[in-house]
């Protein structure tokens, strides 16, 4: 279209609608504009052809329709050429896969060992690019690139920026850790004259792009532990040289040029190799050979980047053809090229810079004459032909040998560089012994609309990144030093410095690339830098400037997730008192003075904010403008999160001042949320009080269902003692049933302490408590740990009967109550049986003991002597009345003694000659008076009394129960000081009792 309205200003030739679709090698459709006619003489043949016209503007192209009207052959060579390329790039197709690892020696970094390591801690990560940066670090680690660490002495922080494609490109800031002591490597970075010198003479050529070129270089031990970066999923080590590493450059050019040494016609330029030949054959011949080589050695190459069998290319600035070498930049465009200023201020940035370079200019003030007559105040502006002359005589001054020297890789380099608000200025010259400055080349170039939009310090910074990549092949190995006349750029892209934590995606994209060059960032007065500021005054015009496409600017991506749309971010920042005068600070500069408290927030934060299509930027977080807030926060309040959360995800997008308390205030009125917020923080446990008394306070609970039971869990505040007994149901009467009998064992509690269940709350429950004179409390409703105690023992009774696993459950049940009963508890100190008690129960276990029999005996002498007056004692033939247990019969029925058979123990004969064994309770004296009413004895009573010391008793066995406390009665036998009455021995000790099976 371009083309069409260039040939034809005026009265073009009509233009047909057309509906056919053309599309690019690419597979992009061109938009088809129209078609039209026109008539076309070639060698004498006329023909009216047709001429598509296609939006935009490029190349126009002719095609195969025009080449049969005129006779024009494409067959031949070029489809031969093509095929045979085919081939070569089939035989070598591993060349262009994934990245692979070099198979030469690892490489090595030399550091200065007197230099302290040093150790950065991970940068905080944003959570909206957590899962593109942790994408990356798995890709790195499965290529090989990476390997992850515990331990490193030098750690460097990463940086990570969007890449065109919308990933993320993980980059090491060695500059502020490993570049600081790395030793420099001093390897010639090869001038353009020294590259072009082995081409002379080309016709074909290609040019081939490495993929990820210094990653595929292996490291060796030492050299992979300092190139350790910090992230925040932890250390990784660097198993391949890294982007960014002050040596890189001079180690990955002598790398390249001893690998391609032998090869002729082909010379590399770090990461671009360039190839050419005489003929087809012989360029193939050397594309071959370069193939193999890199084959053989593992390296990768990027197809879609490489130019094959092109009969031009261009090549570090410069187009490369069959017919030579042809700049295309040149070094004086920004000079000769310069727009003729529109008005004084223009006219005097022009004058500033040949004023710069005046002791260079003969004759300077004559031909400035009209120019400086111009400036007088005095006089209005009105550029005419005499200043037009000048203006073109002064520029032919600078382009003069006497002002441009030669490029000299041994003299000191510098780059001086300034932005002004519609245009950058760069250039590039060298230091020479006396101080004068001798320019090598000049640049300039006009801002695009949108980088006018740009804050200040982005301006200038653009000015730092546009002077490098213009003047990359002299900077590029080479150490030099870049003047501003911006000083907050210092803090920002000092050489040594690491970059802020907080910066915007394109301030952290040009940090980097100025990065991978050895410079030294140094300031200088805008007064003694005319010669830059009149370049960026003066700019060229840039119609096709490129501008970073959005992907590669983080504020762009984020802001379709943003709560709010960023024109109506830019709309409210405009009519925001506060933030309109932030904005034009940001874009034009800060007071020297803060004039409210109101934007001290705002410029302690000066150098980390830029604009962008009016919205106002803290790093990559927009600022938002206070009649904007409220929307803000609802929408990110949208799902309802926590502060934590709601502050994490603002922290992604957004800043204003006092943002974290508007959040938590917006969480904490937000009605939604505190009706299902979380339970606050439990308080300290209250512990009940010990009773001094036992069995006075009872905690009680159900334990179950469990194991298809319900079991009620009675535990004794005082001694710990838990009685568990199963029920039958959940009621209040079962309830009451089972506490009757407990107690009718241990007595009746002062306080029963139960939770709300409704068998303890229902006034049956009650009234039993009332009529017993027991207090009943009931801890807080959905609270069980006040009842902690209960709560405790059932948790207690259920792991127990789960480990128990012999036996029926009443028997697992017994023998668990046994162990809790005798067992010491942790907080008492002592068992509850000795608690409640006051004794020890006996179990299997003291039968470990050897003295136990013994003790039991003599306890049982003991207690058996204090607990009874006289024992009384009968003898063989004695006459007794023997306790009768028949029915129909007397109670007692007269017999005599025939036998002992024990201390206690008797065998009788009654009257009817049956022999009956009795206990000595069982017995009682029966006598005889010398005269007897009811006449003689029976017949067969003879009575005999052997002497008592003639018994002969069984020995004792110890019984199955151990007395408590033998040794205080003991001491309250040894003497009676006033009369007692006569004590009876328990009958349960008088008990027949088989001490062979024990109890």
């Amino acid at each position: 279209e371009h083309t069409y309205r260039s040939l034809w200003p005026s009265q073009p030739p009509e233009m047909h609608a057309d509906s056919g679709v053309l599309k690019q090698w690419s597979q992009a459709t061109l938009e088809v504009k129209g078609r039209i006619f026109v008539e076309v003489l070639f060698k004498g043949t006329q023909n009216t052809l047709p001429l598509f016209v296609i939006g935009g503007q490029g190349t126009s192209l002719l095609g195969r329709d025009w080449f049969d009207a005129f006779g024009i052959s494409v067959e031949g060579v070029h489809r031969v050429q093509f095929q045979a390329m085919e081939e070569i790039l089939t035989e070598y197709a591993e060349v262009f896969q994934d990245i692979g690892v070099c198979r030469m020696p690892p490489i090595s970094i030399d550091i200065d060992s007197t230099v302290t390591p040093r150790f950065f801690k991970a940068r905080p990560v944003p959570f909206a690019l957590r899962p593109q940066l942790n994408e990356e670090l798995d890709k790195l680690v499965a290529q090989g690139i990476f390997e992850p660490v515990r331990h490193a002495k030098w750690v460097t922080p990463i940086v990570a920026v969007a890449k065109k494609d919308g990933g993320l490109r993980i980059c090491g800031d060695y500059r502020c850790t490993v570049n600081t002591a790395v030793k420099p490597d001093v390897y010639p970075i090869p001038t353009a004259s020294e590259l072009f010198s082995k081409l002379a003479g080309g016709v074909v050529f290609t040019k081939l792009d490495l993929k990820q070129a210094y990653q595929q270089l292996p490291l060796d031990d030492e050299a992979a532990d300092l190139l350790t970066i910090n992230t925040h999923r932890g250390l990784f080590r660097a198993r391949r040289l890294q982007f960014g590493v002050s040596t890189a450059v001079s180690i990955f050019q002598r790398f390249m040029d001893t690998l391609l040494a032998d090869i002729p016609g082909v010379q590399p330029y770090l990461d671009d190799i360039l190839i050419s030949g005489k003929t087809v054959e012989e360029h193939n011949a050397r594309l071959r050979a370069v193939l193999k080589c890199f084959a053989e050695a593992g390296l990768r190459l990027k197809k879609e980047k490489s130019i094959f069998a092109a009969n031009q290319v261009e090549f570090l600035g410069f187009h490369v053809d069959k017919g030579g070498i042809k700049p295309t930049c040149e070094k004086v465009d920004a000079i000769q090229k310069a727009p003729s200023p529109r008005n004084k201020t223009e006219l005097r940035a022009f004058l500033g810079l040949l004023n710069f370079y005046s002791c260079f200019l003969p004759n300077k003030a004559t031909v400035l004459e009209p120019l400086h007559r111009l400036l007088d105040q005095s006089v209005p502006w009105r550029w005419e032909a005499k200043h037009e002359m000048a203006y073109a005589q002064a520029k032919q001054l600078l382009q003069t040998d006497k002002v441009l020297a030669h490029y000299d890789e041994k003299k000191p380099l510098a780059v001086v560089c300034d932005a002004s608000p519609y245009g950058l200025g760069a250039l590039l010259f060298h230091l020479e012994r006396d101080g004068q400055e001798k320019p090598i080349c000049f640049a300039s170039r006009t801002m695009t609309t949108t980088e006018r939009n740009y804050a200040q310090i982005d301006k200038e910074a653009l000015a730092v990144v546009f002077a490098v990549r213009k003047f990359h092949q002299y900077l590029a190995g080479r150490h030099f030093v870049i003047f501003t006349d911006h000083k907050p750029l210092l803090g920002l892209l000092h050489h040594s410095k690491p970059m802020p934590v907080i910066l915007s995606p394109r301030m952290l994209r040009w940090s980097l690339i100025i990065g991978a060059y050895d410079y030294e960032l140094c300031y200088r007065p805008g007064k003694q830098m005319g010669n830059a500021d009149a370049l960026s005054r003066l700019p060229l015009p840039a119609p096709d400037a490129v501008t970073p496409p959005p992907l590669e600017v983080l504020l762009l991506e984020m802001v379709p997730d943003a709560p709010m749309h960023a024109e109506k971010i830019a709309s409210c920042t405009l009519k925001d008192p506060v933030m309109s005068r932030v904005l034009r600070w940001v874009l034009h500069g800060w007071p020297a003075e803060t004039p409210d408290s109101r934007f001290r927030p705002f410029i302690s934060r000066c150098h980390e904010l830029s604009a962008h299509k009016n919205c106002v930027l803290w790093g990559s977080r927009v600022v938002v403008p206070s009649s904007a807030r409220r929307e803000v926060l609802a929408m990110l309040h949208d799902a309802h999160p926590g502060i934590v959360h709601m502050k994490g995800l603002a922290r992604s997008y957004v800043w204003w001042p006092g943002m974290d308390g508007e959040i938590e205030e917006t969480v904490k009125a937000c009605r939604t949320c505190q009706m299902s917020r979380h339970a606050p923080t439990k308080a300290k446990v209250h512990p009940w009080e010990w009773t001094t008394k036992r069995w006075s306070r009872l905690h009680i609970d159900f334990a179950g269902p469990f194991q298809g039971k319900v079991f009620l869990i009675v535990v004794d505040a005082h001694s710990k003692w838990l009685e568990v007994s199963l029920m039958s149901s959940m009621s209040s009467s079962a309830v009451i049933n089972t506490l009757r009998l407990l107690f009718a064992t241990h007595g009746l509690p002062d306080v029963i302490v139960s939770d709300n269940g409704t068998a303890f709350t229902s006034s049956e429950f009650q009234e039993f408590a009332d009529r017993n004179g027991i207090r009943h409390v009931t801890t807080a409703p959905y609270h069980p740990s006040s009842n902690g105690q209960a709560e405790r023992m059932v948790q207690t009774t259920k792991e127990a009967l789960s480990r128990i696993t012999k036996g029926e459950w009443q028997t697992r049940l017994a023998r668990f109550l046994l162990s809790q009963h005798i067992t010491p508890n942790s907080s008492t100190g002592k068992s509850p049986a000795e608690l409640l008690m006051n004794r020890r129960l006996t179990t299997a276990l003291d039968r470990l003991h050897p003295d136990h029999g013994e003790d039991m005996l003599r306890k049982l002498e003991l207690n058996a002597a204090k607990g009874h007056g006289t024992v009384r004692e009968f003898r063989s033939r004695d006459l007794v009345y023997m306790r009768s247990y028949t029915k129909d019969s007397n109670k007692w029925t007269p017999g005599v003694i025939t036998d002992v058979t024990g201390p206690l123990s008797y065998r009788v004969r009654t009257g009817d000659g049956q022999v009956h064994r009795r206990h000595v309770d069982q017995l009682l004296d029966r006598v005889t008076p010398s005269w007897s009413p009811s006449g003689p004895e029976p017949e067969g009573y003879t009575v005999s009394r052997p002497e008592p010391s003639g018994i002969e008793r069984p020995e004792l066995q110890p019984p199955a129960m151990e007395m408590e406390n033998p040794g205080e009665e003991i001491a309250g036998a040894e003497s009676m000081r006033y009369p007692v009455r006569e004590h009876h021995a328990p009958k349960r000790f008088s008990d027949f009792v088989d001490w062979g099976k024990g109890v």
